[in-house]
């Protein structure tokens, strides 16, 4: 029997690539297959350390080079966590469309290649599995709530007659969901069809449209009705896999588990005591002032629950 080879594709984000190096953990759980991640230079090491328990000659990990001299972008910059600021997010974001030439050189060097799963961001990577014949499954790790309201929300043009940012509104599919324009990261709720952040994320969902299938780290039970109205109203099917955070590899027979970190020793405590627990985070790319910082801590301690918030240096 054929083994299946599958290339997967992270964009250059921690909260995009995590997720994917999760689903690889859930498709090593499959027998003959064997996967080839690819990367930077800078991003491999955090990817490699991530799947050190894993079989070399099933997975493979191959590090093309990050654009150089790229205007507007500080040198050595290889990851959005490590940009100096989000409005930089576009040029790095087409800075990755630079190594096109190289992804498919790479490709050619493959065995074959049955199916390639790349982040939504990296739409250009259609361009490269259409030239060699190989599907393209997306991959962008949030959940179908978040893809369906905003799919809904562009397509219909539901914040054009809007007057203030914070007035309330209903999308007609789910007229018990309400948002508000402020809700909505800027270039989503900017009219101006001109934005070039804008017209980023529409190549970006039409690259979507025209593969071959959507992986949403979800699962039915939790969604089922935001994943049948996608099915209904959007292509490429999109197909629940999650949550993948719980296919991590197991610990191999007769290793002894590490000592679970304080933090997790306390939300085993809370759990006990069936309490439950906030969990703050804004990600990687969140931009966030010592004011709003304090505001939130404040808010936090006066609310009397138990949180857990995930700050960074």
């Amino acid at each position: 029997m054929t083994s299946l080879h599958i290339v997967l594709f992270p964009f250059m984000s921690k909260g995009h690539t995590i997720p994917i190096l999760h689903l690889v953990h859930l498709l090593l759980r499959r027998r003959r297959i064997s996967l080839t991640i690819f990367s930077t230079p800078a991003n491999s090491p955090f990817i490699r350390q991530f799947l050190a328990d894993t079989d070399s000659s099933v997975v493979r990990v191959i590090d093309l080079d990050f654009p150089q001299n790229v205007p507007e972008l500080p040198p050595g910059v290889e990851s959005t966590d490590l940009l100096p600021s989000m409005s930089l997010f576009l040029p790095f974001s087409n800075a990755t469309k630079l190594m096109q030439p190289h992804f498919e050189q790479a490709l050619q060097s493959l065995p074959t290649v049955n199916c390639i799963i790349s982040d939504g961001f990296l739409s250009w990577t259609l361009q490269s599995a259409s030239k060699f014949g190989i599907p393209r499954l997306v991959f962008y790790g949030m959940s179908n709530y978040a893809l369906i309201l905003n799919r809904l929300v562009r397509r219909d043009r539901l914040l054009v007659n809007i007057e203030s940012d914070d007035e309330p509104f209903s999308v007609p599919s789910f007229p018990w969901v309400k948002l508000t324009r402020n809700g909505f990261d800027y270039p989503l709720r900017d009219l101006d069809q001109r934005n070039p952040l804008l017209q980023s994320i529409v190549e970006h969902a039409m690259a979507t449209s025209n593969s071959q299938g959507l992986l949403v780290n979800s699962f039915d039970e939790l969604e089922s009705i935001y994943l049948d109205s996608w099915n209904r109203e959007f292509l490429p099917k999109a197909w629940c896999v999650g949550p993948l955070c719980l296919a991590e590899s197991p610990t191999p027979t007769g290793v002894q588990p590490l000592q679970k970190p304080a933090w997790v020793q306390w939300l085993d405590k809370k759990s006990a005591e069936g309490r439950s627990v906030l969990y703050v985070a804004f990600g990687s790319q969140a931009e966030i002032s010592s004011e709003q910082l304090r505001e939130i801590a404040i808010g936090l301690e006066r609310s009397k629950v138990d949180f857990l918030w995930a700050v960074r240096p």
